[in-house]
């Protein structure tokens, strides 16, 4: 089967030639009552899932992700050590404390709490005084610390996330996408293995007083470790998930559902489907031709293309004439071409979801043609035009 299925891919591809490319309409592989939803393979980043995943919605305690980046990044650099302590302000105490009646680690006026235990609080508890507790000590204001998030949140490839503070209590201009919260997790989970474990923990203690894990996942034995939940008015429930079975991975982030039982429930269908409807399958191996790409002017009409190492895609067990596969590049290209050039990519889509680009390069050096041949090869494209 997956000899057939190499073939028929190095057949299409070898005389796919496009310019511009957009989606091909087709069915989703999975139906889900999430506004808006994104998922993906942890090991290769692959999206499995995508449905509306760049519209702008409000994080609500999912912005919490963002602040534990920071935390996770202070001590990792060395900048802060999980013992130091931070001092709980009067104003981190009414915001986001006992008195808010929110999300709270029930932090006592003006006590001090090491840094470890404000990580355990907000990552089991989303603890609203645990951000702010930390954002003040780390920043001396919180405002500050939005500022250092958004820089941070750049840094890291977020390019739409906007925080305005470190709790995701509603504040104007505040926004992120599930696409961006799914690879913020990817990135807790690839770079902090460590401190991204206290995602995992079923409860927390502090001041005496002991909270279960808001994650609802963690119950469900779906394999589940991580990570947070939040809530807007305006978007309603909203969850980032992941699970791991068989040494395989899903992280998951979904928005815009009516109650929390519907987030909890939904969330379980998806990562589940995840974890069981793909299969890893190499179709190209090392330094294997993917396909051609036209070329403008030079000794040859065309130029091998190869990706850097093998071709891994994540085929669907069932509905497999959903995958469409396209080699796209800016062509026909101008010679001289040279060896290793990158060229264009290949996309895979899964129903009408993009699921993964690889990047293609030359695979061979063409020079640059007689006159003759440029003079043919311009007639030729000439022709081309007249037909487009």
């Amino acid at each position: 089967m997956i000899r057939r299925l190499r073939r028929f891919l190095a057949g299409f591809l070898s005389t796919a030639l496009v310019v511009a490319c957009a989606a091909p309409a087709a069915a989703q592989l999975f139906e889900t009552k999430a506004a808006e939803a994104f998922m993906i393979d942890a090991g290769t980043g692959t999206v499995l899932f995508s449905k509306d995943a760049d519209k702008a919605i409000q994080p609500a305690s999912l912005a919490k992700l963002m602040t534990m980046e920071m935390a996770f990044n202070a001590i990792k650099t060395g900048r802060l050590k999980r013992e130091d302590t931070f001092v709980v302000s009067e104003h981190a105490w009414r915001t986001g404390g006992a008195p808010s009646r929110a999300s709270t680690m029930f932090a006592a006026l003006k006590s001090s709490i090491p840094l470890e235990d404000l990580i355990k609080g907000v990552t089991v508890q989303a603890a609203n005084d645990g951000c702010i507790i930390f954002a003040e000590g780390y920043a001396g204001s919180e405002e500050n610390f939005a500022m250092q998030m958004n820089e941070r949140a750049r840094q890291i490839g977020l390019e739409m996330s906007t925080f305005v503070n470190a709790t995701g209590l509603p504040a104007p201009g505040q926004k992120t996408t599930v696409r961006e919260l799914t690879l913020l997790a990817l990135h807790l989970w690839r770079d902090y293995p460590d401190l991204y474990a206290d995602y995992g923990l079923k409860d927390f203690t502090w001041n005496k007083i002991s909270q279960r894990n808001r994650n609802p996942l963690l119950a469900m034995d779906i394999g589940a470790d991580g990570l947070a939940v939040g809530a807007s008015e305006e978007d309603g429930f909203g969850i980032v998930g992941s699970a791991v079975q068989n040494g395989k991975r899903v992280i998951a982030a979904m928005s815009g559902l009516a109650s929390d039982r519907e987030r909890a429930e939904e969330a379980r269908k998806l990562i589940e489907w995840g974890l069981r409807s793909f299969e890893k399958t190499e179709i190209f191996a090392m330094d294997e031709v993917v396909g051609e790409a036209q070329v403008f002017g030079g000794v040859k009409s065309g130029v091998s293309l190869k990706a850097k190492g093998p071709v891994d895609i994540f085929l669907p067990i069932v509905n497999r004439d959903k995958l469409t596969a396209r080699i796209v590049y800016d062509g026909p290209l101008p010679a001289p071409v040279e060896e290793g050039q990158r060229v264009g990519s290949l996309r895979v889509w899964i129903g009408d979801t993009l699921s993964q680009e690889t990047p293609l390069y030359a695979a061979e050096t063409v020079e640059v043609g007689t006159l003759p041949d440029r003079a043919l090869d311009a007639l030729k494209e000439l022709a081309v035009g007249w037909l487009r």
